[in-house]
Formats: C-alpha cells, structure tokens, sequence
C-alpha cells in the first residue's frame, strides 16, 4: 500500500520524488474479454461500472456493458448493432445514455467490411472516425426501452449527466452538417472532422439543445462537475494541442486549467471537489500518462502514472477511493487497451498539489 506523503517531504524532494506508488495501489487488470475495452464510468452507488468493449465476433466495434463488482456479471445493454461509445449512468434513475449508429441502415454493412479487412490481416493505426450517424441514446436498465435523444446529422456523443440527472452535456459536429460549407471548411471536414465539435447543453429527455461553444477546434469529453460547473477539453486548431477547462453550464466563465503545449484531455473530477484527473501525452506523442491539476488550475499538474504506452481516461469512483482507468500496459491481448483498476490515494494527491508549484506556461 502507498503511504501518505506530506507536503514538506513532496515539495522537498520535488515531483521527482513521486512515482505512480504514491497515488496508486492494488493495480489490476478489470477487464479480459475481447480486442479492447475503455471509458470505464461508475454508477452513482459505485457498485457497478458501464463501460465500452469490442468482444463480439460478429461486430468488431464497440458495444456498451455494465459489470456488476458484486457478482462480477457483465451484460450487454446497447442495441448489439452498429458502433457505440461514451456511457453514463443518470443519477437518480434507472436509465443509461450512450452514444450509438444502430439506427444507420448501412450499420451491418461496416461491421462485414471492417471484419474483412481484419481477416486481411492488414494493419492500420486505430483511429476514431467520428461517424455522423452517432447520435445519443438512452436505455432503461428496467423496462428495456430505449428512447432518441440527438437526431440532428453529424456525430452526437461525450456525454455526461448533471449530479442531479436532469440534464446532460455532450459534444456535436453537428455545424459541419447544419449549413452550406466553404470550400476550406469543407477540406478541414474531409480532413478531420472532430475540427467542427462544439460543447451542447440538453435537458434529460432531449430537449433545449443549446451550443456553449463556438470556437475553431474540437471541443468535447464533457462532463459536469459536482458543483454544477462543466469540465471538458478543447483542441486547438492544429489538432495536436489540447487543454482542460471549465465553464458554467451557459457558457460563461471558461477558464483554462492546463497549458503544456501538449495533448491534454479526458478530464474527469475527483468528488472531494479539489482537483481533476486528465490523460496528457506530454511525456511524448505515444506516451499518455494520467496527471492531475488543481480546482483552479493554479498549480502545474502533478504526474500520476509511469508506464510506458498509453494510460487515460481516469475516472474516479464515487467515494473517491479507487481510480479506473484505461492502459495497453497489459502487452500481448491487452496492448489494445483495457480497463484498469487501483486503489487511490486522496491524501497523497492533496499534498502533492500542495507542494506543486505555479503553472507554467510553455514556450510555443
């Protein structure tokens, strides 16, 4: 088990004196079945984790499955058909959102395709395609009915409920799809497509969509915070810086928390309310390592992992005690990615931040 390390033992021995020991115990893989597994979100309760996997023969992308910790059961809950991503459980209720193409007739006919090519036994950098068929969901755990909540063209996804579920923020390219393009726009989107993402505000049921963001670059991994303020992470034009910020669930007040001149995303509140969590390849373009930032982003960012490869998406769980997080640290089967699973140190992370000292701003 890491022990506590006070502020005067951080701040004298500097971040060089901390290692991934100091803030995480117990490190166990969570996840085994399939290609690959991530995003791994905790129900209200903590009893329970949604989470996104490819493990069908029949469909190499991404479903969406629950796992019980008591009975280590996992189901299904998503639609089986098409792609999926980015769930969350509604507090206060027994509903889960998620981000899906089952709707898209063409759905079966890129399962086959993208099955082909993996039986070619070709190879290609795995990257998300931000499908414009992507709209949200939303499935009753207790009735089995699934209801639309998005329906506008162009992807719908990344997102998150407010503590209190009656509302939901989330990511949309949907300006790429709404309006006649000029010809540079419409090269950026055959480029890349995420360029278009803007953060969206919705009432549960789907209604009052409303834009908060309006800037070149993509804005997305959204979330609420416990006081009501919404966290998420905007790139910058050139598509390789990224950074966390914060705002009000109207748009206003945003503030920048980060600013490593490097991808910075995935950030996700600790529920004492005191610092952030994020993925940041800072270390090196393939080397993503979890670190965490202060409240007010004063602080510079204090490492968390040491393992090389990828390690992200940290999401804490609601008692704040243990992290789940996604890592290829695995090798072999699990160089893909799965979900992992460490007890955290709340107290050890408290005083490093403490000892951390002000943010400092790259040179670009």
């Amino acid at each position: 088990m890491a022990l506590p390390i006070s502020a005067s033992s951080a701040s004298s021995g500097s971040q060089s004196a901390l290692s991934e020991s100091t803030f995480l115990s117990r490190v166990r893989r969570l996840t085994v079945d399939g290609k690959r597994a991530g995003e791994g979100y905790w129900s209200p309760d903590g009893k329970r984790l949604v989470f996104q996997s490819e493990r069908d023969p029949a469909n190499p992308f991404y479903q969406i499955f629950v796992l019980d910790f008591a009975t280590g059961d996992t189901k299904r809950i998503s639609p089986g058909v098409g792609k999926t991503t980015c769930a969350f459980f509604r507090p206060g209720s027994s509903e889960i959102m998620f981000g899906s193409t089952h709707l898209d007739p063409k759905s079966k006919q890129y399962q086959d395709e993208e099955l082909a090519f993996r039986a070619s036994g070709k190879e290609r950098r795995y990257a998300w395609d931000y499908d414009p068929e992507m709209d949200i969901f939303a499935v009753d755990e207790k009735t089995g009915t699934t209801k639309r909540l998005t329906t506008a063209r162009g992807y719908d996804a990344e997102g998150g409920y407010s503590p209190d579920g009656q509302w939901i923020v989330f990511s949309s390219m949907r300006d790429a799809y709404n309006r006649t393009l000029s010809a540079a726009e419409q090269k950026q989107l055959e480029l890349d497509a995420s360029y278009f993402a803007e953060v969206y505000i919705m009432k549960a049921d789907g209604s009052g969509q409303t834009r908060l963001t309006d800037w070149p670059g993509y804005d997305g991994g959204t979330f609420f915070t416990k006081d009501g303020k919404i966290v998420w992470r905007h790139f910058e034009e050139n598509g390789l810086v990224a950074n966390v910020w914060t705002m009000n669930p109207d748009g206003s007040d945003k503030k920048q928390l980060t600013d490593f001149g490097a991808m910075s995303w995935a950030p996700y509140e600790h529920p004492s309310g005191e610092y952030f969590v994020f993925a940041s390849n800072k270390l090196g373009f393939e080397n993503f390592e979890v670190f965490m930032v202060d409240k007010a982003g004063a602080k510079e960012p204090v490492r968390i992992t040491y393992t090389a490869g990828f390690d992200g998406l940290p999401v804490p769980s609601p008692d704040g005690t243990q992290m789940a997080f996604t890592s290829a640290r695995g090798g072999g089967a699990g160089s893909a990615g799965q979900i992992y699973l460490a007890q955290w140190n709340h107290e050890a992370a408290m005083a490093a931040l403490k000892a951390a000292g002000p943010r400092q701003t790259p040179k670009r």
